[in-house]
Protein backbone atom coordinates (compact mmCIF):
# COMPACT_ATOMS: atom_id res chain seq x y z
CA UNK A 1 0.00 0.00 0.00
CA UNK A 2 2.58 2.35 0.40
CA UNK A 3 4.35 1.63 -2.18
CA UNK A 4 1.27 2.45 -4.40
CA UNK A 5 0.38 6.02 -2.64
CA UNK A 6 4.23 7.13 -3.29
CA UNK A 7 4.18 6.39 -6.76
CA UNK A 8 0.41 7.83 -7.16
CA UNK A 9 1.07 11.27 -5.79
CA UNK A 10 -0.60 12.23 -2.84
CA UNK A 11 -2.58 14.78 -4.41
CA UNK A 12 -4.35 12.07 -6.67
CA UNK A 13 -4.70 9.82 -3.61
CA UNK A 14 -6.62 11.82 -1.72
CA UNK A 15 -9.36 12.94 -4.45
CA UNK A 16 -9.81 9.24 -4.92
CA UNK A 17 -9.96 8.60 -1.57
CA UNK A 18 -12.68 11.58 -1.24
CA UNK A 19 -14.50 9.94 -3.96
CA UNK A 20 -14.35 6.63 -2.47
CA UNK A 21 -17.24 6.49 -0.33
CA UNK A 22 -19.94 8.10 -2.77
CA UNK A 23 -18.49 5.26 -5.11
CA UNK A 24 -18.67 2.16 -3.03
CA UNK A 25 -21.64 3.65 -1.39
CA UNK A 26 -21.66 0.97 1.15
CA UNK A 27 -24.88 0.94 2.75
CA UNK A 28 -26.77 1.50 -0.38
CA UNK A 29 -29.93 -0.28 -1.22
CA UNK A 30 -28.30 -2.10 -3.91
CA UNK A 31 -25.36 -3.83 -1.83
CA UNK A 32 -28.01 -4.37 0.94
CA UNK A 33 -30.22 -6.86 -2.11
CA UNK A 34 -26.74 -8.28 -2.82
CA UNK A 35 -26.19 -9.14 0.77
CA UNK A 36 -29.23 -10.24 1.01
CA UNK A 37 -29.05 -12.86 -2.12
CA UNK A 38 -25.21 -13.76 -0.53
CA UNK A 39 -27.16 -14.71 2.48
CA UNK A 40 -29.73 -16.80 0.60
CA UNK A 41 -26.91 -19.25 -1.01
CA UNK A 42 -25.32 -19.47 1.95
CA UNK A 43 -28.61 -20.33 3.93
CA UNK A 44 -29.55 -23.15 1.14
CA UNK A 45 -26.00 -24.75 1.14
CA UNK A 46 -26.55 -25.34 5.15
CA UNK A 47 -30.00 -26.45 4.95
CA UNK A 48 -29.36 -29.10 2.05
CA UNK A 49 -25.97 -30.27 2.11
CA UNK A 50 -26.53 -32.27 5.41
CA UNK A 51 -29.00 -34.26 3.02
CA UNK A 52 -26.41 -34.91 0.56
CA UNK A 53 -23.89 -38.13 0.12
CA UNK A 54 -20.96 -38.71 -1.44
CA UNK A 55 -21.25 -42.38 -3.30
CA UNK A 56 -17.88 -44.14 -3.22
CA UNK A 57 -18.40 -46.88 -5.93
CA UNK A 58 -15.87 -49.88 -6.31
CA UNK A 59 -16.81 -51.73 -9.47
CA UNK A 60 -16.31 -55.01 -10.95
CA UNK A 61 -13.02 -55.84 -12.80
CA UNK A 62 -12.34 -54.17 -16.03
CA UNK A 63 -9.66 -55.65 -18.39
CA UNK A 64 -9.07 -52.06 -19.79
CA UNK A 65 -5.52 -51.38 -18.87
CA UNK A 66 -5.48 -48.07 -19.20
CA UNK A 67 -4.19 -46.10 -15.83
CA UNK A 68 -7.47 -43.50 -15.45
CA UNK A 69 -10.94 -43.18 -17.12
CA UNK A 70 -12.96 -40.04 -17.56
CA UNK A 71 -16.63 -40.32 -18.14
CA UNK A 72 -19.13 -38.16 -19.25
CA UNK A 73 -20.64 -38.46 -15.76
CA UNK A 74 -18.02 -39.74 -13.37
CA UNK A 75 -14.91 -40.04 -12.20
CA UNK A 76 -13.00 -43.28 -11.97
CA UNK A 77 -9.42 -44.15 -10.80
CA UNK A 78 -7.63 -47.50 -11.06
CA UNK A 79 -7.05 -49.22 -7.64
CA UNK A 80 -3.88 -50.64 -7.29
CA UNK A 81 -0.67 -50.24 -10.33
CA UNK A 82 0.26 -54.08 -11.20
CA UNK A 83 -3.52 -55.95 -10.79
CA UNK A 84 -5.28 -57.12 -13.82
CA UNK A 85 -7.39 -57.01 -14.32
CA UNK A 86 -7.95 -54.26 -11.95
CA UNK A 87 -10.65 -52.93 -9.89
CA UNK A 88 -11.90 -49.32 -10.44
CA UNK A 89 -13.20 -46.52 -8.34
CA UNK A 90 -15.56 -43.45 -8.86
CA UNK A 91 -17.47 -41.20 -6.76
CA UNK A 92 -20.82 -39.29 -7.65
CA UNK A 93 -23.22 -38.05 -5.39
CA UNK A 94 -26.79 -38.62 -4.02
CA UNK A 95 -29.50 -36.94 -2.02
CA UNK A 96 -31.21 -38.96 1.01
CA UNK A 97 -35.24 -39.04 0.67
CA UNK A 98 -35.89 -40.97 3.67
CA UNK A 99 -35.01 -40.72 7.70
CA UNK A 100 -34.47 -44.72 7.44
CA UNK A 101 -31.84 -44.73 4.62
CA UNK A 102 -33.32 -44.40 1.29
CA UNK A 103 -31.19 -42.63 -1.26
CA UNK A 104 -31.12 -41.10 -4.76
CA UNK A 105 -28.83 -40.74 -7.04
CA UNK A 106 -28.11 -41.79 -10.99
CA UNK A 107 -28.04 -45.28 -12.45
CA UNK A 108 -24.99 -44.68 -14.03
CA UNK A 109 -23.23 -43.82 -10.42
CA UNK A 110 -23.82 -47.83 -9.29
CA UNK A 111 -24.91 -49.73 -12.37
CA UNK A 112 -21.14 -51.82 -12.43
CA UNK A 113 -20.69 -51.62 -8.88
CA UNK A 114 -19.35 -54.67 -6.51
CA UNK A 115 -19.45 -52.20 -3.36
CA UNK A 116 -21.01 -48.83 -2.33
CA UNK A 117 -19.74 -46.60 0.15
CA UNK A 118 -21.51 -43.74 1.65
CA UNK A 119 -20.46 -40.59 3.42
CA UNK A 120 -21.68 -38.08 5.10
CA UNK A 121 -21.07 -34.45 5.78
CA UNK A 122 -20.35 -34.64 9.12
CA UNK A 123 -17.51 -38.14 8.39
CA UNK A 124 -20.31 -41.25 8.93
CA UNK A 125 -19.58 -43.74 6.53
CA UNK A 126 -21.77 -46.44 5.71
CA UNK A 127 -21.89 -49.39 3.17
CA UNK A 128 -24.96 -49.12 1.09
CA UNK A 129 -26.89 -51.55 -1.66
CA UNK A 130 -28.39 -50.98 -4.18
CA UNK A 131 -32.27 -51.37 -4.32
CA UNK A 132 -33.14 -50.30 -7.53
CA UNK A 133 -32.00 -49.24 -11.21
CA UNK A 134 -34.07 -47.84 -14.09
CA UNK A 135 -31.39 -47.25 -16.97
CA UNK A 136 -34.18 -45.34 -19.16
CA UNK A 137 -34.33 -42.38 -16.80
CA UNK A 138 -31.00 -42.62 -15.23
CA UNK A 139 -32.19 -43.04 -11.84
CA UNK A 140 -31.12 -45.39 -9.05
CA UNK A 141 -32.24 -46.02 -5.32
CA UNK A 142 -29.58 -47.11 -2.61
CA UNK A 143 -30.10 -48.22 0.96
CA UNK A 144 -28.12 -47.82 4.11
CA UNK A 145 -28.91 -49.22 8.05
CA UNK A 146 -29.82 -45.95 9.25
CA UNK A 147 -32.53 -44.07 11.26
CA UNK A 148 -32.87 -40.44 11.94
CA UNK A 149 -31.30 -38.85 8.81
CA UNK A 150 -31.93 -35.63 7.29
CA UNK A 151 -34.31 -35.92 4.45
CA UNK A 152 -34.10 -33.04 1.65
CA UNK A 153 -37.31 -30.96 0.89
CA UNK A 154 -38.19 -32.44 -2.49
CA UNK A 155 -39.52 -29.52 -4.89
CA UNK A 156 -41.72 -29.63 -7.92
CA UNK A 157 -39.92 -29.67 -11.59
CA UNK A 158 -42.73 -28.19 -13.71
CA UNK A 159 -43.06 -25.43 -11.46
CA UNK A 160 -39.67 -24.45 -12.05
CA UNK A 161 -38.98 -21.61 -14.87
CA UNK A 162 -36.08 -20.58 -16.91
CA UNK A 163 -33.86 -17.98 -15.13
CA UNK A 164 -34.37 -18.74 -11.87
CA UNK A 165 -31.45 -18.80 -9.95
CA UNK A 166 -30.36 -22.37 -8.83
CA UNK A 167 -27.11 -24.18 -6.28
CA UNK A 168 -25.39 -27.98 -7.20
CA UNK A 169 -24.16 -29.31 -4.65
CA UNK A 170 -21.98 -32.62 -5.01
CA UNK A 171 -18.80 -33.95 -5.14
CA UNK A 172 -16.91 -33.00 -8.32
CA UNK A 173 -13.34 -34.86 -8.96
CA UNK A 174 -13.38 -35.71 -5.28
CA UNK A 175 -13.73 -32.20 -4.16
CA UNK A 176 -16.86 -33.38 -1.77
CA UNK A 177 -19.26 -31.00 -0.80
CA UNK A 178 -18.09 -28.05 -3.40
CA UNK A 179 -21.34 -25.69 -4.08
CA UNK A 180 -22.05 -23.86 -7.33
CA UNK A 181 -24.45 -21.22 -8.51
CA UNK A 182 -26.30 -20.92 -11.82
CA UNK A 183 -29.61 -20.37 -13.22
CA UNK A 184 -32.00 -22.92 -14.71
CA UNK A 185 -31.12 -22.10 -18.61
CA UNK A 186 -33.76 -24.42 -20.42
CA UNK A 187 -36.19 -27.25 -19.80
CA UNK A 188 -37.65 -29.97 -21.74
CA UNK A 189 -33.99 -30.90 -23.35
CA UNK A 190 -33.96 -34.41 -25.27
CA UNK A 191 -31.24 -35.95 -27.02
CA UNK A 192 -32.73 -38.78 -29.13
CA UNK A 193 -29.01 -40.45 -29.25
CA UNK A 194 -29.22 -41.54 -25.87
CA UNK A 195 -32.72 -43.01 -25.46
CA UNK A 196 -34.51 -43.32 -22.45
CA UNK A 197 -36.60 -41.04 -20.93
CA UNK A 198 -36.02 -37.35 -22.52
CA UNK A 199 -36.93 -34.32 -20.10
CA UNK A 200 -33.68 -32.70 -19.24
CA UNK A 201 -33.38 -29.41 -17.18
CA UNK A 202 -30.16 -27.02 -18.44
CA UNK A 203 -28.21 -25.24 -15.70
CA UNK A 204 -24.99 -22.87 -16.32
CA UNK A 205 -24.31 -23.92 -12.28
CA UNK A 206 -21.05 -25.21 -12.52
CA UNK A 207 -21.17 -29.51 -12.88
CA UNK A 208 -18.52 -31.50 -13.44
CA UNK A 209 -17.53 -35.66 -12.79
CA UNK A 210 -18.55 -36.19 -9.51
CA UNK A 211 -21.69 -34.27 -9.20
CA UNK A 212 -23.61 -37.13 -10.64
CA UNK A 213 -26.62 -37.94 -8.33
CA UNK A 214 -26.42 -34.75 -6.51
CA UNK A 215 -29.23 -32.26 -5.84
CA UNK A 216 -29.78 -29.08 -8.17
CA UNK A 217 -31.79 -26.72 -5.37
CA UNK A 218 -34.04 -23.79 -5.89
CA UNK A 219 -33.57 -20.74 -3.04
CA UNK A 220 -36.49 -22.46 -1.03
CA UNK A 221 -33.89 -24.99 -0.08
CA UNK A 222 -36.14 -27.58 -2.34
CA UNK A 223 -34.21 -30.45 -4.46
CA UNK A 224 -35.79 -29.67 -8.07
CA UNK A 225 -33.64 -31.95 -10.30
CA UNK A 226 -30.60 -34.40 -10.24
CA UNK A 227 -27.26 -33.63 -11.55
CA UNK A 228 -26.15 -36.24 -14.92
CA UNK A 229 -24.14 -34.99 -17.28
CA UNK A 230 -22.54 -32.23 -18.48
CA UNK A 231 -21.67 -31.11 -22.46
CA UNK A 232 -18.11 -31.02 -22.36
CA UNK A 233 -15.31 -29.69 -19.86
CA UNK A 234 -15.86 -26.25 -18.53
CA UNK A 235 -19.07 -25.17 -21.12
CA UNK A 236 -21.22 -24.07 -18.65
CA UNK A 237 -23.50 -26.47 -20.03
CA UNK A 238 -24.86 -29.02 -17.93
CA UNK A 239 -28.49 -31.46 -17.62
CA UNK A 240 -30.36 -32.79 -14.51
CA UNK A 241 -33.19 -35.22 -14.20
CA UNK A 242 -36.26 -33.25 -13.36
CA UNK A 243 -37.34 -34.39 -9.63
CA UNK A 244 -40.67 -34.90 -10.59
CA UNK A 245 -39.78 -37.83 -12.87
CA UNK A 246 -36.85 -39.35 -10.30
CA UNK A 247 -39.24 -38.87 -7.71
CA UNK A 248 -42.10 -41.50 -9.57
CA UNK A 249 -39.35 -43.80 -10.45
CA UNK A 250 -37.81 -44.05 -6.87
CA UNK A 251 -41.09 -44.85 -5.57
CA UNK A 252 -41.69 -48.14 -7.93
CA UNK A 253 -37.89 -48.62 -7.46
CA UNK A 254 -38.55 -48.77 -3.75
CA UNK A 255 -41.66 -50.98 -3.34
CA UNK A 256 -40.63 -53.17 -6.52
CA UNK A 257 -37.56 -52.87 -7.23
CA UNK A 258 -37.87 -51.82 -10.82
CA UNK A 259 -39.52 -49.46 -13.22
CA UNK A 260 -42.23 -51.17 -15.44
CA UNK A 261 -43.35 -48.73 -18.20
CA UNK A 262 -45.96 -48.92 -20.31
CA UNK A 263 -46.64 -48.03 -24.41
CA UNK A 264 -48.75 -48.04 -27.11
CA UNK A 265 -46.10 -48.20 -30.00
CA UNK A 266 -46.05 -44.81 -31.55
CA UNK A 267 -43.45 -42.03 -32.92
CA UNK A 268 -44.36 -38.79 -31.75
CA UNK A 269 -43.36 -34.74 -32.14
CA UNK A 270 -44.61 -31.47 -31.12
CA UNK A 271 -47.09 -29.68 -33.21
CA UNK A 272 -47.45 -25.71 -31.48
CA UNK A 273 -44.70 -24.00 -32.30
CA UNK A 274 -42.56 -26.58 -33.98
CA UNK A 275 -41.83 -25.09 -38.25
CA UNK A 276 -41.30 -28.35 -39.62
CA UNK A 277 -45.54 -28.34 -39.25
CA UNK A 278 -46.10 -24.87 -40.31
CA UNK A 279 -49.43 -24.73 -42.18
CA UNK A 280 -50.64 -28.21 -40.97
CA UNK A 281 -52.60 -26.65 -37.58
CA UNK A 282 -54.47 -24.68 -40.25
CA UNK A 283 -55.05 -26.82 -42.89
CA UNK A 284 -55.46 -30.55 -41.58
CA UNK A 285 -56.45 -29.71 -37.56
CA UNK A 286 -57.53 -26.38 -37.61
CA UNK A 287 -58.77 -26.96 -34.21
CA UNK A 288 -55.47 -28.31 -32.49
CA UNK A 289 -52.62 -25.31 -32.40
CA UNK A 290 -51.71 -27.52 -29.86
CA UNK A 291 -51.08 -31.28 -29.63
CA UNK A 292 -48.63 -34.15 -30.80
CA UNK A 293 -48.45 -35.06 -33.98
CA UNK A 294 -48.21 -39.29 -34.53
CA UNK A 295 -45.64 -39.09 -36.96
CA UNK A 296 -45.19 -43.51 -36.84
CA UNK A 297 -46.87 -46.53 -35.80
CA UNK A 298 -44.87 -49.37 -34.90
CA UNK A 299 -46.30 -52.08 -36.27
CA UNK A 300 -45.50 -54.50 -33.60
CA UNK A 301 -47.32 -52.03 -31.25
CA UNK A 302 -50.81 -51.80 -29.63
CA UNK A 303 -51.43 -48.46 -31.91
CA UNK A 304 -51.03 -50.80 -34.77
CA UNK A 305 -54.57 -52.58 -33.90
CA UNK A 306 -56.22 -49.49 -33.79
CA UNK A 307 -57.74 -47.29 -35.84
CA UNK A 308 -54.76 -44.78 -34.94
CA UNK A 309 -53.06 -43.39 -37.98
CA UNK A 310 -49.52 -41.42 -39.03
CA UNK A 311 -50.78 -37.66 -39.48
CA UNK A 312 -53.52 -37.82 -36.23
CA UNK A 313 -53.16 -35.15 -33.86
CA UNK A 314 -53.46 -36.06 -30.46
CA UNK A 315 -55.40 -33.38 -28.40
CA UNK A 316 -56.60 -35.31 -25.81
CA UNK A 317 -56.02 -38.25 -23.59
CA UNK A 318 -59.27 -39.77 -21.46
CA UNK A 319 -60.78 -36.34 -21.89
CA UNK A 320 -57.28 -34.76 -20.69
CA UNK A 321 -55.59 -31.86 -22.65
CA UNK A 322 -52.16 -32.94 -24.35
CA UNK A 323 -50.06 -30.03 -25.41
CA UNK A 324 -46.44 -31.68 -25.34
CA UNK A 325 -45.22 -34.70 -26.68
CA UNK A 326 -43.88 -35.19 -23.16
CA UNK A 327 -46.72 -34.90 -21.75
CA UNK A 328 -48.51 -37.64 -23.53
CA UNK A 329 -45.56 -39.75 -23.14
CA UNK A 330 -45.04 -39.33 -19.58
CA UNK A 331 -49.05 -39.52 -18.98
CA UNK A 332 -49.11 -43.29 -20.85
CA UNK A 333 -45.80 -44.68 -19.29
CA UNK A 334 -47.52 -44.23 -16.21
CA UNK A 335 -50.95 -46.29 -16.89
CA UNK A 336 -50.94 -50.24 -15.86
CA UNK A 337 -50.59 -52.37 -18.87
CA UNK A 338 -54.10 -53.12 -20.31
CA UNK A 339 -55.46 -49.76 -19.60
CA UNK A 340 -57.77 -48.91 -22.35
CA UNK A 341 -57.43 -45.20 -22.97
CA UNK A 342 -59.22 -43.02 -25.17
CA UNK A 343 -57.32 -40.52 -27.24
CA UNK A 344 -58.98 -37.85 -28.93
CA UNK A 345 -57.50 -37.01 -32.67
CA UNK A 346 -57.77 -34.72 -35.04
CA UNK A 347 -57.92 -36.13 -38.58
CA UNK A 348 -58.42 -33.92 -41.47
CA UNK A 349 -60.45 -31.61 -40.12
CA UNK A 350 -62.53 -34.49 -38.11
CA UNK A 351 -63.00 -34.64 -34.68
CA UNK A 352 -62.25 -38.31 -32.86
CA UNK A 353 -62.01 -40.74 -30.75
CA UNK A 354 -59.50 -43.36 -30.74
CA UNK A 355 -59.26 -46.43 -28.36
CA UNK A 356 -56.10 -47.70 -27.73
CA UNK A 357 -54.88 -50.44 -25.27
CA UNK A 358 -51.84 -50.47 -23.60
CA UNK A 359 -48.98 -52.93 -23.56
CA UNK A 360 -45.58 -53.21 -20.86
CA UNK A 361 -42.89 -51.30 -23.26
CA UNK A 362 -40.42 -54.13 -24.52
CA UNK A 363 -37.17 -54.03 -22.60
CA UNK A 364 -34.95 -55.37 -25.81
CA UNK A 365 -34.94 -53.41 -29.29
CA UNK A 366 -35.20 -50.13 -30.56
CA UNK A 367 -37.96 -48.36 -33.15
CA UNK A 368 -36.89 -49.60 -36.39
CA UNK A 369 -35.54 -47.66 -39.20
CA UNK A 370 -36.78 -47.47 -42.65
CA UNK A 371 -35.36 -50.81 -44.52
CA UNK A 372 -32.56 -50.04 -47.41
CA UNK A 373 -32.49 -52.05 -50.69
CA UNK A 374 -29.61 -51.83 -53.28
CA UNK A 375 -30.14 -48.49 -55.13
CA UNK A 376 -31.65 -48.28 -58.83
CA UNK A 377 -30.88 -46.25 -61.40
CA UNK A 378 -31.14 -42.60 -60.61
CA UNK A 379 -34.03 -40.64 -61.60
CA UNK A 380 -34.97 -36.91 -61.76
CA UNK A 381 -34.82 -36.16 -57.77
CA UNK A 382 -37.81 -33.94 -56.30
CA UNK A 383 -36.74 -32.76 -52.46
CA UNK A 384 -34.16 -35.47 -52.94
CA UNK A 385 -36.72 -38.56 -54.25
CA UNK A 386 -36.76 -40.78 -56.89
CA UNK A 387 -39.69 -43.59 -56.52
CA UNK A 388 -41.02 -46.31 -58.86
CA UNK A 389 -43.95 -48.32 -59.00
CA UNK A 390 -45.14 -51.27 -57.24
CA UNK A 391 -44.69 -53.74 -59.55
CA UNK A 392 -45.53 -57.17 -58.37
CA UNK A 393 -41.61 -58.47 -58.31
CA UNK A 394 -41.58 -55.51 -55.96
CA UNK A 395 -44.25 -55.94 -54.13
CA UNK A 396 -43.16 -59.38 -53.46
CA UNK A 397 -39.61 -58.44 -52.68
CA UNK A 398 -41.18 -55.69 -50.14
CA UNK A 399 -43.67 -57.79 -48.95
CA UNK A 400 -46.63 -55.21 -49.49
CA UNK A 401 -49.65 -55.27 -52.11
CA UNK A 402 -49.80 -53.99 -55.62
CA UNK A 403 -50.71 -50.45 -56.34
CA UNK A 404 -50.30 -49.82 -52.34
CA UNK A 405 -47.87 -46.77 -53.20
CA UNK A 406 -44.73 -45.78 -54.58
CA UNK A 407 -41.06 -47.47 -53.79
CA UNK A 408 -38.58 -45.02 -52.82
CA UNK A 409 -35.99 -45.80 -55.46
CA UNK A 410 -32.89 -43.86 -54.70
CA UNK A 411 -32.61 -41.06 -51.80
CA UNK A 412 -30.02 -38.34 -52.76
CA UNK A 413 -27.34 -37.05 -50.54
CA UNK A 414 -28.00 -34.01 -48.41
CA UNK A 415 -31.39 -33.93 -49.43
CA UNK A 416 -34.39 -32.86 -47.56
CA UNK A 417 -35.20 -36.59 -48.19
CA UNK A 418 -32.57 -37.66 -46.63
CA UNK A 419 -32.80 -34.96 -43.49
CA UNK A 420 -35.64 -36.81 -42.71
CA UNK A 421 -34.55 -39.91 -42.96
CA UNK A 422 -36.48 -41.64 -45.93
CA UNK A 423 -34.62 -44.52 -46.81
CA UNK A 424 -34.40 -46.72 -50.27
CA UNK A 425 -36.85 -48.99 -49.88
CA UNK A 426 -39.80 -47.14 -48.00
CA UNK A 427 -43.26 -47.30 -49.46
CA UNK A 428 -44.83 -43.64 -49.95
CA UNK A 429 -48.68 -44.14 -49.40
CA UNK A 430 -49.97 -40.73 -49.13
CA UNK A 431 -48.59 -36.66 -50.22
CA UNK A 432 -50.90 -34.04 -48.81
CA UNK A 433 -53.51 -36.36 -47.90
CA UNK A 434 -53.96 -37.80 -51.45
CA UNK A 435 -53.73 -41.45 -51.66
CA UNK A 436 -50.64 -42.44 -54.09
CA UNK A 437 -50.59 -45.10 -56.24
CA UNK A 438 -47.96 -44.38 -59.30
CA UNK A 439 -45.26 -42.38 -59.67
CA UNK A 440 -47.30 -40.23 -61.74
CA UNK A 441 -49.78 -39.34 -58.78
CA UNK A 442 -46.47 -38.46 -56.82
CA UNK A 443 -45.10 -36.22 -59.11
CA UNK A 444 -48.65 -34.64 -60.11
CA UNK A 445 -49.33 -33.71 -55.81
CA UNK A 446 -45.98 -33.08 -56.09
CA UNK A 447 -46.06 -30.10 -58.74
CA UNK A 448 -48.91 -28.67 -56.75
CA UNK A 449 -47.23 -28.38 -53.69
CA UNK A 450 -45.01 -25.44 -52.03
CA UNK A 451 -41.31 -26.28 -51.74
CA UNK A 452 -40.79 -23.73 -48.98
CA UNK A 453 -43.91 -24.82 -46.96
CA UNK A 454 -43.80 -28.32 -47.58
CA UNK A 455 -45.08 -31.49 -47.71
CA UNK A 456 -47.32 -34.03 -45.89
CA UNK A 457 -45.60 -37.78 -46.67
CA UNK A 458 -47.20 -40.88 -45.34
CA UNK A 459 -44.83 -43.97 -45.59
CA UNK A 460 -44.11 -47.27 -44.33
CA UNK A 461 -40.80 -49.08 -43.75
CA UNK A 462 -40.28 -52.67 -42.18
CA UNK A 463 -41.42 -52.00 -38.57
CA UNK A 464 -43.26 -48.65 -38.86
CA UNK A 465 -45.60 -46.39 -40.61
CA UNK A 466 -44.45 -42.88 -40.28
CA UNK A 467 -46.02 -39.41 -41.29
CA UNK A 468 -42.94 -36.50 -41.74
CA UNK A 469 -42.98 -33.31 -43.45
CA UNK A 470 -40.84 -32.61 -46.37
CA UNK A 471 -39.61 -28.89 -46.96
CA UNK A 472 -36.83 -27.48 -49.41
CA UNK A 473 -35.36 -24.75 -47.26
CA UNK A 474 -33.52 -23.43 -50.66
CA UNK A 475 -36.28 -22.78 -52.19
Amino acid sequence: MNRFTIAMGGALVAGLMSAAPSAVALDSPALSMARQLNEAFIEVADKVSPSVVVIEVTEKPSADDSDEQGSFWGRRRRRGKTQHPRKMEGEGSGVVISEDGYILTNNHVVENAEKIEVRFQDGRLFVAGVKGVDPESDVAVIKIKAKGLTVAKLGDSDATRVGEFVVAIGAPFQLNYSVTVGHISAKGRSFPELGGDQDFIQTDASINPGNSGGPLVNLYGEVIALNAMIEGMHTGIGFAVPINLARRVSEHLIKDGSFARTWIGVEIDELGGNPDYMGLDKKFAPDAADGVVITGIRTDGPAAKSDLQPGDVVVSLDSKPIKTARQLKETISLLKPGHVLALGVVRVNQHLTVKVTTAPFPITGTIAQSAQSPKGDAGPPTFGLSVQAVTRDLADDYGVEPNAGVIVKEVEEDSPAEDRGIRTGDLITRVNGQRITSPKQFLEALRKADAKRGITVNLRSDKSSRFLILKDDDQ
